[in-house]
């Protein structure tokens, strides 16, 4: 519970910042590469949040259920763009695949020569 707790003051720090600056990027992603960045510094630990992340994980798609039933109110504006709607949505995932792959593998590339690098230096020293 406590993890869940610092993911959504990450999520409250990065609303703060955006309404206090004007920023014209969602609070939640400005929260969201805040997080990334301390994580990736070694400031906040993966452990220390990886329950809570795991059990909002599991619980995701249930989060979805409301943004589904809310396009039924819409189904006119869909009437004869079917096709289009279901294009966009495949190009739109595909895409957010590709991407989270690479970044994905890139991170995992740079985490493993950084443990080289660490490695090495305790080589060195004994």
């Amino acid at each position: 519970m406590f993890q869940i707790i610092i993911l959504y003051g990450f999520y409250r720090i990065g609303v703060v910042i955006q309404q206090t600056w004007n920023i014209p990027i969602p609070g939640s992603v400005i929260g969201m590469v805040l997080l990334f960045l301390l994580l990736m510094l070694g400031i906040v630990k993966v452990n220390t949040l990886k329950t809570g992340a795991s059990t909002l994980l599991v619980y995701m798609p249930l989060l979805f259920i409301p943004a589904t039933v809310g396009v039924m109110d819409y189904f006119s504006l869909f009437v004869g763009k079917g096709f289009l709607a279901i294009l966009a949505v495949f190009i739109s995932t595909l895409l957010v695949m590709l991407i989270s792959g690479l970044l994905g593998q890139k991170a995992a590339t740079y985490l493993e020569k950084k443990e080289e690098q660490n490695n090495s230096k305790e080589e060195e020293t004994a």
